[in-house]
């Protein structure tokens, strides 16, 4: 599969066109825009402009409720649960973590949760809003059914995404992670790509390992069986068990606090995507002195880097690193697209108006 470049400020603007083009505001467009190339800015295909695809999808099929109105149906002065009412998953997802914040910054802690959304990107967007506030950041979604619980066949939860965020030096301490061994979107990209899976991602719709990327996604999109693996692997050796039990926490944390839906149930109404959320946002100063916590974390994480290295490796790294240097890079080199993704990208263009703004390739 062939890759291009292309420049990341015009990239940025020409999905604004296209989601203005779809029929939302100029604030909507940015934020579900920022959201989307964040993904991109770290280094992350899987969740990046390859997805454009999936929106325009859910955007046309009537999914995504263009014009959907959001309410608070239940709050207290730490808490609230938003009705998404089936809006854009990316502008449900800032709105909710900006309020976790505002209480945060109010009262100390904040947490608000989120039913009835669509796919909102990535968990560790809406972390480092907090933490660039001079809060601690957590997130975690719900998601459509592929991830196969410990001696199982039949995907009953999903990728179920944790992330966390805190202020460090020098730069943000931020992890974002599936509870599944790989997202969907990393099928997604196996597929473009003609690749065969790594033993020990996916299982067949018997339940059996699965090296086919095609196989796999198929069943998943068709609920025949079989699908991703928790983070661990198959059965108890590697401790499958313990994802399984993350993706847990994240469906209680989503689904169940929010009155929502379960994965299981994800894209069973029509029309509906029924997604669940968390947002939550703390500030440490609870807890001390805001500088002297906050130099703590830095000072360990660099007794960390400066920890003894493996035979072969020189480098140590934290949570959170590697995304900030590909955004250097990125900003840098621009935007890596496959072959695939652009002829999606030309499609939607002429879609919804935005060819114009297409970029072109710059290597």
């Amino acid at each position: 599969m062939q890759y291009h470049h292309v420049e990341y400020g015009k990239l940025h603007e020409f999905c604004i066109k296209v989601f203005q083009g779809y029929g939302f505001n100029e604030e909507e467009a940015g934020q579900i825009t920022d959201v989307l190339l964040a993904a991109d800015l770290s280094g992350i295909e899987s969740h990046g402009i390859q997805r454009l695809i999936r929106y325009h999808k859910e955007i046309t099929g009537g999914m995504v409720k263009l014009g959907a109105k959001p309410e608070i149906v239940f709050e207290t002065p730490l808490s609230a649960v938003i009705e998404g009412n089936d809006a854009m998953g990316q502008t449900l997802g800032v709105q909710a973590m900006q309020l976790a914040i505002d209480k945060a910054k109010k009262s100390g802690f904040g947490m608000v949760t989120v039913r009835n959304s669509n796919h909102y990107g990535i968990a560790g967007y809406y972390t480092k809003l907090a933490a660039e506030q001079g809060l601690v950041g957590m997130c975690m979604t719900n998601t459509e059914a592929i991830m196969v619980p410990t001696f199982g066949k039949q995907a009953m939860l999903g990728t179920n995404p944790i992330a966390f965020a805190m202020p460090a030096q020098p730069t943000i301490y931020s992890f974002d992670a599936a509870t599944t061994v790989v997202p969907r979107g990393k099928l997604e990209v196996y597929v473009k790509r003609g690749n065969g899976l790594p033993v020990g991602w996916a299982v067949d719709e018997e339940g059996h390992d699965s090296d086919d990327a095609d196989r796999v996604l198929k069943n998943i999109i068709a609920k025949t069986g079989g699908g991703i693996l928790p983070l661990g692997g198959s059965g108890e050796m590697t401790s499958g068990y313990k994802g399984y039990g993350f993706a847990m926490l994240c469906e209680i944390a989503t689904a169940i606090l929010s009155g929502g839906t379960t994965s299981n149930y994800i894209y069973k109404t029509p029309g509906r995507s029924n997604i669940a959320h968390c947002f939550i946002a703390l500030d440490h100063g609870m807890f001390g002195d805001k500088a002297e916590i906050e130099a703590n974390l830095s000072k360990y994480l660099q007794e960390i880097r400066e920890s003894a290295k493996a035979e072969g490796q020189d480098r140590i790294f934290i949570h959170g690193e590697k995304e900030a240097e590909a955004k250097e890079r990125v900003l840098r080199e621009g935007v890596s697209l496959n072959e695939k993704t652009y002829a999606e990208m030309e499609m939607i263009a002429e879609y919804t108006g935005a060819t114009a703004y297409l970029p072109a390739y710059i290597d």
